[in-house]
């Protein structure tokens, strides 16, 4: 993990987009396996629908730290699944990001491999047509550019853009504080109406 991506998982992803991180992904796109959050910079691949060759070509390329980001057209394909994740872990690949589908599920958890996914299906795909790597593509809705931040967690996942990221963390250390003072302030007997400034409609 770079520095500036371990810096910005100490932050869950609710808190990063309050604190800036405007880009966020579909919430149809969701944690299936891996359970903590990961962040790091982004590998872009784009598939043809129900072919992952790309996928194979951008993952030997990639960089430790790297999260994958991938762009599939076709949510009724499983375009990864156990092989390419010992392949990803062998590489130091943090995790996968696909707005599509992947299938050994059972397997892939018991690696511990971090998956956000569109879905799970069982229909593989063929190897055999071109994409792009290192390049724009769309993913859950947003544009996401080869080396933006990617923070995900079981909340959601933002896309941050590296010049971005210092004014980001910034903003969310002093979040993080002022909700823990109001954390105390709660416990002590406040209630959310009296720190939030709220006034009872009835």
């Amino acid at each position: 993990m770079t520095p500036i991506a371990e810096k910005l998982a100490a932050f869950d992803t609710a808190t990063l987009h309050e604190s800036g991180a405007g880009t966020v992904m579909s919430p149809a796109i969701t944690m299936v396996s891996g359970g903590r959050r990961v962040a790091g910079p982004a590998y872009t691949v784009m598939c043809p629908p129900g072919d992952n060759l790309m996928i194979h070509v951008g993952l030997a390329r990639t960089r430790p730290g790297m999260v994958l980001v991938v762009q599939t057209h076709d949510a009724g394909y499983g375009v990864w699944g156990e092989v390419l994740t010992v392949a990803a872990q062998s590489l130091g690949v943090v995790a996968l990001v696909v707005d599509g589908s992947v299938r050994d599920l059972g397997g892939i958890r018991e690696l511990g491999f971090p998956v956000f996914s569109r879905g799970i299906a069982i229909r593989g795909t063929v190897k055999a047509s071109r994409g792009t790597i290192e390049q724009p593509i769309t993913c859950g809705g947003v544009p996401v550019w080869q080396g933006d931040l990617i923070v995900a967690d079981e909340s959601g996942i933002v896309v941050i853009p590296p010049a971005n990221a210092e004014a980001i963390l910034a903003r969310a250390e002093a979040r993080v504080k002022k909700e823990a003072a109001m954390m105390e302030q709660l416990r002590a007997g406040k209630t959310t109406m009296d720190l939030l400034g709220l006034k009872d409609p009835s």
